[in-house]
Parts: structure tokens; C-alpha cells; sequence
């Protein structure tokens, strides 16, 4: 007789492949919250990945677990009606230490070109940034927003997207009394940017 997979062995393989070449389950839902913004739903996750909702909450709830008893350095909590990664409370000294030292840091080119993305567009959403840019800017939108150069500025009435703005701390690292200030920007443009980008510069 052949015995089953020990206790150690998981059901289904953190990087293996699902249905019909699909990613596995735990894969795929650690990927999605790895670039969410804010909670997501459980049955928004079940819909997108077409399985059932309470397959899909019995593995958030698994990850949250394990994730717990292996002493991440993040966490999985349900919040406000979904799930999101955090840093776990225990790191908090750690990350205050790096966000703190990183003000000093200069701007990577990603974190200077969508400043000014936000600069000349605000208030300006993640998604309309990483528009402009033609690349993700969400991991640089918060990097900016942790060293206090942009700040939320409410939500957007037709899509409930959330708006940014550059704050006082911006204009006082670039020695401006207000955005009135800033440069004109099409001196700068490039002739063969897009049409509706020039137009709304």
C-alpha cells in the first residue's frame, strides 16, 4: 500500500501549476495582494480566479497561519471587508529605522519622474500615473508617500480611485512658495510625445 504524502508536504505546491497550466491557488492570490493597494475581497479574488469563494477564504486564512507560525516579517490580516499583506508589529522599530534613513536618500529616476508626473497632474490617480509613466508606479507612489513628498488628496467621484497631491514638504525641498512656481513644462517635452499628453500638460 502506498502511503500519502507526509504532513510536511502541502496539498498543492506554492508555485505549482493549477488547472490547465493556471498558477496554483496560493500562488496566485499571494501575487494579487503583493500589489493591491487596499483590502481585497474575498469574493473578488474567487471571481477573478474562478474558484469557489470558500476554497479561496479557506486558503487566505491558511496563508495568514502559516505566515504566522513562521514568523514573517509580514502578516495576512482581514480588514475592512478583504485581505492585505502588513508588516508584522514586531518589525515596526525596523521599518521606522529604514523609512526614517531613506528620507536622506536621493530620488531613484522611477521615484523623480513620477513626482512630477503628480506635480504637474494633481491631484492625479496611481493608475492615471502609471499611464503616463507606461510602467507600474505603485511601489514608487508609496515610497514617495512614506517620505512625505505626496499625500492623499480623496477619491475620485466617478471611479472611487484614491487622488494624489504633492504636500508643504515638496514644495519646501524645492524651494517654492507655492505650485505656481513650478516650471513650464513644455520646454521639456520630447516632440513625439502623444497628443493628449501634451494637451493635458
Amino acid at each position: 500500500m502506498t502511503e500519502g504524502p507526509g504532513p510536511d508536504v502541502p496539498e498543492e505546491a506554492p508555485g505549482g501549476d493549477g488547472a490547465e497550466g493556471r498558477p496554483a491557488l496560493r500562488a496566485s492570490i499571494e501575487a494579487i495582494l503583493l500589489v493591491v493597494d487596499e483590502p481585497v475581497a474575498e469574493i473578488t479574488l474567487a471571481q477573478l480566479l474562478e474558484r469557489p469563494r470558500g476554497e479561496v477564504a479557506a486558503t487566505l486564512r491558511e496563508l495568514a497561519a502559516e505566515y504566522t507560525e513562521q514568523g514573517r516579517g509580514f502578516d495576512l490580516r482581514e480588514v475592512a471587508g478583504g485581505w492585505r499583506f502588513y508588516t508584522r508589529d514586531v518589525c515596526a522599530p525596523v521599518v521606522e529605522r529604514f523609512v526614517t534613513d531613506g528620507q536622506q536618500a536621493r530620488l531613484t529616476q522611477a521615484a523623480l519622474e513620477t513626482l512630477a508626473v503628480v506635480a504637474y497632474r494633481q491631484p492625479v490617480s496611481r493608475a492615471r500615473v502609471s499611464a503616463v509613466r507606461g510602467v507600474n508606479s505603485d511601489g514608487v507612489m508609496r515610497t514617495l508617500t512614506l517620505r512625505g513628498l505626496i499625500e492623499n488628496a480623496g477619491q475620485e467621484p466617478e471611479t472611487g480611485a484614491h487622488l494624489y497631491r504633492t504636500t508643504g514638504y515638496f514644495l519646501e525641498r524645492l524651494g517654492l512658495r507655492d505650485l505656481g512656481e513650478l516650471p513650464e513644462l513644455a520646454p521639456f517635452l520630447p516632440d513625439d510625445l502623444p497628443e493628449d499628453i501634451v494637451e493635458e500638460s
